[in-house]
């Protein structure tokens, strides 16, 4: 240590100047910082889920786009709403990157004229020129629309106040980039105008409002934590300290570490996302710490009359092994993290991970070179003065120990019953506060038109022109009516070319049901192909070879575990015929994320536990009380998960990253207090002189970490990224248990254990192993 130290000591100024030198220099990368909010970013490149979402889009085109609705409280069928409807539809035919428009404007129409009842037509619902749109005309189009099966609770209300256009993407859209910027860049610039001059809201769901959402929140969490983070843990280290080198050394420390990180991940080319956005207040919340211990022993050497030079070497030698510790105990709980099959997860995880290594090199390296430098006298203190203000702590865990210990085990017996009613939950929907616009149309739409969510249901007819076999359809049309049955609030339509063909069949037929006849079934589809204008093709419903059929499920907002069973449902029913069936779409590839979220907190937990415990036998070599050692850390997990099951609470992404994290962070404050623990008694201190004297030298340290590091994850609260708020109120409330139970159930734990052993033996093993 000594020659490390003269080493910084003769390099002093070379590494106080090199180290900010080298991180301006990588600073100069982050111009080039991007966040992506796309669905794909979720998901690992060769994910079966996305290769599968991938080659549906090749066979059926996109099932992303752009959809606005609109409503009317007096009804849409007036020249008003229609007209506006019309220009929008025409409007986003003309944007890049758009494939088709449906609205109720141009929704191809089958239907006989009433004096030639044998020849069928094919065209827009309400005609182009609007000013030959009567009254009687309207009403009448509003009469048949709301008796249209085919429309009603897809693009239109029940009640005809309610419809929507939607803008589907090109199949290779964002193949090249992400383009959700640009394409409501564009949809914003034709419906701001058509909401003033008509007055009404134009509400945006789908894929690239989504994703714009993710990418806005990303860019406001990073821009406002960050700045608010700092400058409230630089007065709170002042209020530490009194001291303005104490707020701004550990400050810099921290923003050399950030900085750098996020360097390095331009550099090697990631982009941020909602997670990895708020990278620096996790570097800031975690880093912090090695840069306090280290200022706060230096000073503490200062006011007693200790030379600089002797001051700086005193604390980097006290701290070194103790912050090391703590760093790799912090660095496993986000590595951990790398695990996990949700890539934003793992990225972050190495992330930070790497971001707390580094907050290690810079304290010790940075941190002692600058206070090398630091001449200005501190005023001196007599330490022998400072009152014992632990004094009756001891005796009070001494006197109340069994007491604690059953309190504290009621406490989790009670809590750990709700682990039983936990639910995951990763609906994209309910990633973004109640507040957030997407939410709100999203909601808006379920509640006045149809289901906001969708499924792409690909049903598998085993060969070629297969989809005009009868019973085929028939197959079709069940499944239809008894997911309908099985599911009647949250499966609000569905939809395929079936419809089309039972509609063709009443007309010729006055049937509106499938025709035995397969000949006759091609004869239909041909005929509307026939029919329908440029751009409006039935290749979206069927693949190539007419082999496989789409049909398209609209459902509500619900949790995934619901998602997962009308999946689940679906798949189960369809295995039990002929035919093979396959479920995609967006929709559907979120939900198959409630495994890998489940997957991320099981594992990562785990795996931190098992590597934690490895750590505590190598630092403390006690294996027989190694449980008393751990439970102080996996309890505050437990218990938080516990309470969010008796609240009703679901575990999503946030939740399920913060367990690892939790008790990466936790054992920080563990380790110190059981380092001064054994150290004490060691040195043949009683019980209640030993906590006495472990709360007075240690108690401020992890009471002061606690706050910082319970004010930066509660900080996520003023999110609108709901992962990010229940990550900040779980890990908060985390830390805060995990403090408590340091200060009362470890040392009553600790109490008893002791006194129901030989200490002496414990002293001999102690010296042995040293």
């Amino acid at each position: 240590m000594k020659k490390y130290m003269n080493i910084i000591y003769r390099l002093r100024w070379f590494i106080t100047l090199f180290v900010p030198l080298v991180v301006i220099v990588l600073a100069m990368n982050l111009k080039h910082l991007e966040i992506d909010g796309s669905y794909r970013i979720w998901f690992e490149k060769d994910s079966k889920t996305l290769t599968d979402y991938d080659a549906f889009r090749e066979q059926f085109s996109n099932d992303d786009g752009i959809t606005i609705v609109i409503k009317d409280k007096n009804g849409i069928f007036n020249t008003k709403a229609l007209a506006s409807i019309q220009r929008i539809t025409e409007a986003m035919w003309e944007m890049p990157h758009i494939d088709r428009v449906d609205s109720i404007t141009n929704y191809q129409y089958v239907h006989a004229q009433a004096n030639k009842p044998d020849d069928v037509l094919v065209d827009d619902f309400i005609v182009e020129d609007l000013s030959k749109a009567t009254p009687k005309y309207l009403a009448e189009r509003k009469e048949i629309a709301l008796k249209d099966t085919i429309i009603v609770d897809s693009f239109l209300s029940k009640d005809g106040t309610t419809t929507m256009i939607f803008a589907r993407l090109e199949p290779d859209a964002n193949e090249n980039g992400d383009i959700s910027e640009e394409v409501m860049k564009n949809v914003h610039a034709i419906i701001d105008p058509e909401a003033k001059r008509t007055g009404y809201k134009y509400w945006l769901n789908g894929g690239p409002p989504m994703t714009q959402a993710f990418v806005e929140i990303a860019g406001k969490d990073a821009m406002t934590f960050t700045p608010l983070l700092l400058f409230t843990v630089m007065i709170l280290l002042f209020m530490l300290f009194r001291q303005i080198s104490g707020a701004f050394i550990p400050i810099a420390v921290v923003l050399f570490t950030f900085i750098s990180v996020l360097a390095v991940q331009v550099l090697l080319g990631y982009k941020l996302n909602n997670f990895t956005a708020n990278i620096p207040v996790f570097i800031v919340a975690i880093g912090i710490a090695d840069a306090v211990h280290i200022y706060s022993v230096w000073l503490l050497r200062k006011k007693e009359g200790t030379e600089n030079r002797q001051a700086v070497y005193d604390s980097i030698q006290k701290n070194f092994l103790p912050i090391l510790l703590t760093s790799l105990t912090t660095t496993i709980g986000f590595a951990t993290l790398a695990i996990s099959k949700v890539v934003p997860v793992a990225t972050l995880g190495i992330a930070t991970a790497s971001g707390a290594v580094l907050a290690f090199v810079i304290s010790v390296v940075w941190m002692p070179a600058v206070l090398f430098l630091l001449k200005k006298p501190v005023k001196h203190i007599n330490a022998k003065k400072q009152p014992l203000n632990a004094h009756g702590y001891g005796a009070f865990i001494v006197r109340n120990a069994k007491k604690i210990i059953y309190g504290f085990l009621l406490i989790v017996v009670v809590l750990g019953i709700g682990l039983k009613f936990v639910k995951v939950d990763s609906n994209t929907i309910r990633y973004f506060a109640p507040e957030v616009e997407i939410r709100k149309s999203s909601e808006f739409t379920m509640d006045n038109l149809t289901g906001s969510m969708s499924y792409a249901v690909i049903v598998d007819s085993g060969k070629t022109d297969g989809i005009k076999d009868p019973k085929f359809l028939k197959t079709v049309e069940q499944f239809g009516e008894i997911y309908k049955q099985t599911f009647p609030k949250d499966v609000r339509y569905v939809g395929s070319l079936l419809d089309i063909i039972k509609r063709y069949n009443k007309i010729m037929d006055n049937k509106e049901v499938i025709p035995e006849n397969k000949n006759l079934i091609a004869q239909y589809l041909l005929l509307y192909s026939l029919g329908l204008p440029q751009g409006m093709e039935i290749t979206d419903k069927m693949d190539f070879d007419q082999r496989k059929l789409r049909v398209t499920v609209l459902t509500n907002i619900v949790d995934t575990s619901k998602d997962l069973a009308m999946i689940n449902f679906a798949k189960q029913w369809w295995a039990k015929t002929p035919y093979a069936m396959t479920i995609t779409g967006q929709t559907a590839m979120y939900a198959s994320m409630q495994k890998d979220i489940t997957n991320t907190l099981i594992y990562s937990l785990s795996l931190t536990i098992l590597i934690v415990s490895l750590m505590m036998m190598f630092i403390f070599k006690r294996v027989k009380i190694l449980w008393i050692l751990l439970l102080p850390n996996i309890l505050p997990v437990v218990l938080v998960i516990g309470m969010m099951g008796w609240l009703g609470l679901t575990i999503d992404m946030g939740v399920a990253i913060a367990g690892a994290i939790i008790i990466g962070v936790a054992v920080d404050d563990t380790i110190h207090y059981l380092i001064k623990y054994f150290d004490a008694r060691k040195r043949g201190l009683s019980m209640a002189e030993t906590f006495d004297e472990v709360l007075h030298y240690a108690g401020r340290a992890i009471l002061f970490t606690t706050i910082i590091l319970s004010l930066s994850f509660s900080m996520f609260v003023f999110s609108t990224f709901t992962p990010n708020q229940n990550f900040g109120v779980v890990t908060a409330v985390a830390l805060v248990i995990a403090l408590i139970i340091d200060l009362f159930f470890l040392p009553a734990l600790l109490c008893v254990a002791d006194r129901k052993k030989n200490y002496a033996d414990t002293l001999k093993n102690t010296k042995d192993s040293k």
